[in-house]
């Protein structure tokens, strides 16, 4: 699929946000859970590094700018109801804002 036939498959909310599941490209772990906007998702097509939109501050948000923790774009679907993204990244560091590898290390037992 070429990029403009992707971008017109992506649905966003009431608020124009869509999901995006980001997965290490090598473990296959989750990492984490977050919102884009369709400039955030535009820019990173062309940076090839996740930028998302922080609901709470706002604004888009380059992951890595102030922790060095970069994750790098691999690949990114869109699922069949073009509601949720699914990104594969090279993931530089933590994904986690707690210094965690993923967000999701918490767990019922």
């Amino acid at each position: 699929m070429d990029k403009e036939s992707f971008m017109k498959a992506v649905s966003y909310n009431e608020k124009g946000l869509i999901p995006v599941i980001t997965q290490d490209q090598h473990t296959k772990e989750v990492l984490m859970l977050a919102w884009m906007n369709e400039e955030a998702l535009r820019l990173t097509l062309e940076k090839r590094r996740m930028v998302y939109y922080s609901r709470s501050r706002r604004k888009l948000w380059l992951k890595g700018e102030t922790s060095g923790h970069f994750q790098n774009l691999v690949s990114i679907s869109v699922d069949c109801d073009g509601d949720t993204l699914l990104a594969r990244v090279i993931q530089e560091g933590a994904a986690c804002h707690t210094g965690n590898r993923t967000c999701f290390f918490r767990s019922l037992e």
